[in-house]
């Protein structure tokens, strides 16, 4: 009798663990995904000042679905730069409209301490950061727009 009370109480025991794992999504930290034609990213987002100046520094890998999308107040000229990025990032500016408006493709890492930035010639509310390279393979161009699915807040 005591097995089978032992038992009950594992199979019990598993099968919270299980409902919990496969069912529990954490409300408070929803998946931010962007979308172009039948592609998607999921990204980190970069939205306090030291997400935003952090960016993707120090990041020895990159999957190729993944990215970190910069967040910005309003649209302006963000220069960006590659200090302490240890892999190639395709950059991409995009305006409030989710539009492509300037891409730096497969953008080298810089390990000097007077890096060069990169200046887009327009004005934009969002930057993504890629694996370098991606953006030729799926074919983003300037005028593209994205879809986001993200929490701006």
């Amino acid at each position: 009798m005591k097995k089978m009370i032992v038992f009950i109480i594992f199979i019990l025991i598993f099968s919270m663990f299980l409902f919990l794992t496969l069912f529990n999504k954490n409300p408070s930290k929803p998946e931010n995904k962007i979308f172009f034609k039948e592609h998607c990213f999921f990204v980190e987002l970069a939205k306090t000042d030291e997400e935003l100046k952090r960016g993707l520094m120090f990041k020895k890998e990159l999957n190729p679905d993944s990215g970190m999308l910069f967040v910005f107040d309003k649209e302006k000229i963000y220069p960006f730069w590659m200090k302490n990025t240890l892999i190639p990032l395709d950059i991409i500016w995009l305006n409030e409209e989710k539009e492509i408006v300037f891409m730096s493709k497969n953008t080298p890492p810089c390990f000097e301490n007077n890096c060069k930035s990169i200046v887009p010639d327009k004005e934009s509310k969002y930057v993504l950061e890629i694996s370098g390279g991606v953006s030729d393979k799926i074919n983003l161009e300037i005028g593209d727009k994205l879809i986001f699915n993200i929490d701006e807040h």
